[in-house]
């Protein structure tokens, strides 16, 4: 049998944990708005439309910071289209997704839906057809008290308070030639810059989300970052990244060692910024925003994108449907986001209802949990304290996509004021279990609280609309911890985690 040593010292701190990192993503996007989060008349639904059994579930998932309209679809999104009384908005076409959009929820109801979660919200700006005066004014609309006419309007649409939104996205994915209004990275760096700019004369404690490469298969990637950072570097404060995954041709072991390429990514974009800032003789360190990662079976969508409907009000796209594999693949994404919490400050898993969701819905039916669920709720709630790097020893395997990928793969954290800690695992192993032992020996820590993950013997296993529990969190009962060590074997293609106590 294959085994693995890991070794968790308190003292190889990455970072504090930053509850940014487990943000999500609502995009005007098929049905996420639409009876994703808003159903009016739903038998859940609240008096503003709002679907009670999603906000339970949201709530569970545990997200933070929710970055919103989009993506693809806030470029060409007039914002003041959302605002005022329902029956005067306007319908538009979203040429983003070929749909209708009725702008029945818009930035006043978004904020109401933040407060039901507890979620922080995350605006982004058009600048693929619009600009700074624009963002700007809505800047004026969400954040400033009262006493100006934008201000005041929101007082009078029924929200006397401000918003006192931080993070702000200055756009979205514009490298990209799918992208309303595309740009080069020149033409977006200067108009990112001025942006950014003109919204801290405002408030100089915004913290701003530049656009960085939507993949890091774009032929400028690393270029891009490093072009509109030396135009913008001197007013923003993170840029952003954006990753999806999938099983391509049957080569499981590939996709299995995703979180690879995530790393890759991380490096080379943190170069960029690095490289910028050294240029500039600076202090001042950018951080990055993976504002959208998940597993999206890119492919299948580009195959029946022609087959849609278009113009459709809230069309069924891009509702995959993910597997205990997907799951695993989810889970070690996660992982790989908190091991690199000394750079990422922030992170929105895209998107969070319906629309590559670890959330599902039926219109006037329920809500249900698929896979990606799991591991995304379990890691919110455990991971407290600090991020320790574990020191790890296992046997490696070869990949048709990534090279040599470890067998296993773990992060932890430890917070020393409760005395808990929380490990997280990956078995990439197709056939084999894998017993694991790991030194926690420096916690201080001499219980197991629990210890819970995702496999299954079919790993293509699915939670569907027929069958919604099919999968779930399943207890791993040979977790032991004596003298200091933790042993605990790792079903094959598995994600786990073990919370430790006093």
């Amino acid at each position: 049998m294959t085994t693995a040593r890991i070794a968790i010292d308190p003292n190889a701190t990455v970072a504090p944990v930053n509850r940014r990192i487990f943000g999500s993503f609502v995009e005007h996007l098929g049905r996420c708005v639409y009876d994703g989060i808003y159903e009016p008349g739903h038998p859940t639904a609240d008096a503003d439309g709002f679907r009670g059994d999603v906000v339970d579930l949201v709530t569970e998932l545990g997200t933070s910071t929710i970055r919103y309209p989009g993506g693809n679809f806030v470029s060409g999104y007039r914002w003041e289209d959302g605002v005022g009384p329902r029956e005067n908005r306007p319908v538009r076409r979203d040429l983003a997704w070929h749909s209708l959009e009725t702008n029945q929820v818009g930035v006043d109801e978004f904020a109401k839906w933040c407060k039901l979660t507890g979620s922080e919200m995350m605006m982004a700006v058009n600048l693929g057809t619009r600009g700074v005066l624009e963002a700007l004014d809505l800047l004026e609309y969400t954040n400033h008290p009262s006493g100006t006419a934008l201000s005041d309007q929101r007082i009078a649409n029924g929200a006397p308070e401000p918003y006192g939104i931080s993070m702000w996205c200055l756009g979205n994915e514009m490298d990209g030639p799918w992208q309303v209004g595309a740009m080069s990275a020149d033409d977006y760096g200067k108009l990112a810059a001025r942006t950014a700019s003109a919204m801290k004369m405002v408030d100089p404690k915004l913290e701003l989300v530049v656009c960085g490469s939507s993949s890091s298969s774009m032929p400028t990637f690393g270029d891009w970052e490093r072009t509109v950072l030396e135009h913008s570097f001197d007013s923003v404060d993170y840029i952003s990244c954006h990753a999806y995954y999938q099983e391509r041709d049957g080569d499981l072991g590939s996709f299995l060692a995703s979180s690879l390429n995530m790393e890759y990514f991380i490096r080379t974009v943190v170069a960029a910024a690095d490289h910028v800032q050294h240029k500039r003789h600076s202090d001042k360190q950018i951080q990055l925003s993976f504002d959208e990662w998940n597993v999206w079976y890119l492919d299948e969508w580009n195959a029946i994108e022609g087959t849609i409907e278009e113009w459709a009000y809230a069309p069924r796209l891009i509702e995959d449907v993910y597997s205990v594999a997907d799951a695993v693949v989810f889970g070690n994404l996660l992982m790989t986001l908190l091991k690199h919490s000394d750079r990422v400050g922030s992170a929105s898993l895209a998107q969070l209802v319906n629309v590559i969701a670890p959330i599902m819905t039926e219109p006037g039916g329920g809500a249900w949990r698929q896979t990606t669920f799991f591991p995304f709720s379990v890691t919110s709630r455990l991971a407290s304290g600090v991020v320790l790097a574990p020191r790890i020893e296992v046997a490696t395997y070869t990949t048709k996509v990534h090279g040599d990928a470890p067998l296993v793969d773990s992060v932890a954290t430890y917070d020393a004021e409760a005395g808990t800690a929380a490990v997280f695992l990956v078995n990439r192993h197709q056939d084999e279990a894998i017993t694991v032992t790991v030194d926690v020996s420096a916690l201080g820590v001499g219980s197991i609280v629990e210890a819970n993950g995702i496999h299954d013997e079919d790993v293509y296993a699915k939670n569907t609309i027929d069958d919604r529990e099919r999968v779930g969190l399943v207890a791993n009962e040979s977790a032991s911890l004596a003298d200091g060590s933790l042993t605990i074997t790792l079903p094959p293609v598995s994600w786990t985690a073990v919370a430790l106590g006093a």
